[in-house]
C-alpha cells in the first residue's frame, strides 16, 4: 500500500479513505490511484475527453469522478507525480 496522509479538508480526495483507526489519517487506494493516472495521461494527451475519462474512472473504480472534478485534478497537478501504469484487469 502507498504511504498515508495527512487530511486537510472535510472533502475525501479521490483515490483516498479515511484510516479505520484515525478519521485525521488518509489511506490510498492503489487501484483507483493508478486508474487516475492512467486516465490523466490519455486526458493530457487528448486521446480522451474529460467526460469520457471520468466514465471510464467509474467503469474500472465503481467510484464516480465528474468530470469537473477530473479537471481539478488535472488543473492542480495532483496525480501526475508518477508515470502511468497498466490497469490491472478486473
Amino acid at each position: 500500500m502507498g504511504i498515508q496522509r495527512k487530511r486537510s479538508s472535510s472533502t475525501i480526495p479521490f483515490g483516498y479513505r479515511l484510516s479505520k483507526e484515525d478519521n485525521k489519517t488518509l489511506e490510498p487506494i492503489d487501484l483507483e490511484l493508478k486508474t487516475l493516472r492512467v486516465v490523466l495521461t490519455l486526458v493530457k494527451s487528448k486521446a480522451l475527453s474529460l467526460r469520457e475519462g471520468s466514465q471510464w474512472i467509474e467503469y474500472k473504480t465503481g467510484r464516480p469522478l465528474s468530470h469537473v472534478g477530473l479537471k481539478k485534478i488535472i488543473d492542480s497537478g495532483r496525480g501526475l507525480d508518477q508515470e502511468p501504469e497498466e490497469l490491472p484487469n478486473q
